[in-house]
């Protein structure tokens, strides 16, 4: 008889279902193991509790999931989602300066979290060959004597200890998750942790949306170091906004409701607040502190455990105000179907590792030089930060009344487009001189378009 390869993914978040979704095309079985209780519809768990909490899914990331699952865009849309283009239908805020609004290739999905999670893992256990099991943790992994990981211990809800076998273990248990102790368990030198504490605490409210609420579908304010406060406020299904405000520190937005209002009136433009006066709450605020962000430096260690892999959120936890989360995890999955493609599960970590950290470098370098304009997050200010920063503050600027160069800032927010596209000649010379009284008129995008790339 053949023999049946078996992979076996810990976790059922967004991360861990997308590498079951691109397992599922190399090995004849997959099994996602999550402790959770898993709802058959899109509401907030809580094995991921940022999940009630604004979610960003950009530009890249929508590509990446329509590719994995065609018709997922307008099977969402039906439940209520909505598609937008991020540079004309959002209305943005950078350094308190309104990003000039567009048209652009940009196209964004604004879907809640659980909404999206339910959606894929539905898509996902109808697979074939692929099995999604509740209550059910994974303690550890397993290996031979020669440290090749051969399965995992589980235990499922009410019940002892059990193993299973596996040719690969895919550890996807988000930020909760316990992939350096299980090295350090199975005999390997644990990987370098870079982190930073951004301070940073998310209260979020939902509201009615009604047409005539405002001209956008949504509005992103960003904190400045002037003004440490930010907020977003997102169109989602159910015909709802979903309110997301953010402070550092001790100043953070209170869970009542008048003092939610009052927060949201402190912001750095009063954009959000007037929106939020016209609203109808749907329910009370509700609060999270963010966690400190950790990349994992798996791609420096020399050895690895064949038949193990660390993915998502165990080898990088982003900071969530930027947004980047999912969408990376989506640019791992797609690397780890080419790995998988150029050469099977032979020394797949080490192929794997070393692309998934060309992929983290340019999130990860954004959102850190973000935090690091504040005083209160500690890390490193190299002059190479410091000098971007200042740039980037110089951008926003422009990008009020340029919208080629809010078109260059929001590809490479949106992961489409390098980092060294807002330094090209024509971009630089635009932020660097600005030209007065520029318009969004058409003329000017058509001739200078920024293409997308990837």
């Amino acid at each position: 008889m053949k023999r049946t390869t078996h992979a076996v993914v810990a976790g059922a978040g967004m991360g861990g279902l997308l590498a079951a979704r691109v397992l599922s095309e190399t090995y004849d079985q997959v099994t996602v193991l999550d402790r959770d209780g898993l709802p058959d519809e899109g509401v907030p768990r809580r094995g991921v509790p940022q999940s009630g909490h604004a979610h960003g899914l950009l530009s890249r990331g929508s590509e990446i999931l329509e590719e994995l699952f065609p018709g997922l865009t307008a099977d969402l849309v039906a439940t209520g989602a909505m598609t937008c283009d991020a540079q004309n239908d959002v209305q943005w805020f950078g350094d308190g300066h309104p990003l000039l609004r567009a048209p652009s290739q940009l196209q964004c999905l604004l879907v809640s979290r659980p909404q999206l999670e339910w959606y894929v893992r539905s898509r996902v256990a109808a697979l074939p060959g692929v099995e999604i099991h509740e209550r059910c943790e994974v303690i550890e992994p397993i290996a031979g004597a020669d440290g090749t990981v051969t399965g995992v211990r589980l235990q499922r809800h009410g019940q002892g200890p059990e193993d299973m076998p596996a040719d690969l273990v895919v550890n996807a248990t988000g930020r909760s998750n316990r992939g350096t102790e299980w090295l350090r368990r199975l005999g390997y030198e644990l990987p370098a942790e870079e982190r930073v504490d951004s301070r940073l605490v998310y209260v979020s409210r939902e509201y009615r949306r009604r047409p005539g609420d405002t001209d956008v579908n949504a509005m992103v304010v960003g904190h400045t170091t002037a003004t440490p406060r930010g907020g977003v406020a997102l169109s989602g299904e159910g015909d709802r906004w979903l309110v997301t405000l953010f402070g550092m520190g001790d100043d953070i937005a209170p869970v009542d409701p008048d003092g939610y209002h009052a927060f949201a009136a402190r912001l750095p433009v009063p954009d959000l607040h007037r929106l939020l006066e016209r609203l109808e709450p749907l329910g009370p605020p509700r609060q999270m502190r963010i966690p400190v962000s950790i990349r994992r430096r798996y791609e420096r260690l020399g050895r690895h455990p064949e038949g193990y892999l660390a993915f998502a959120d165990a080898l990088c936890q982003f900071n969530p105000t930027y947004g980047q989360g999912m969408t990376v995890a989506a640019c791992e999955a797609a690397e780890l179907r080419r790995c998988l493609a150029d050469g099977g599960p032979t020394g797949l970590a080490g192929r794997f590792y070393e692309r998934a950290a060309r992929i983290i470098d340019v999130p990860w370098d954004m959102s850190v030089g973000g935090d690091l304009r504040f005083p209160a997050v500690e890390g490193p200010r190299t002059l190479r930060v410091k000098l971007l920063n200042a740039y980037i503050g110089r951008l926003h600027a422009a990008a009020a009344a340029d919208p080629v160069v809010g078109r260059a800032f929001l590809s490479v927010a949106n992961l489409q487009a390098p980092p060294q596209r807002l330094l090209s000649p024509g971009v630089l010379f635009r932020v660097l001189r600005p030209r007065r009284g520029a318009t969004a008129a058409p003329q000017i995008v058509a001739a200078e378009k920024i293409p997308v790339t990837r």
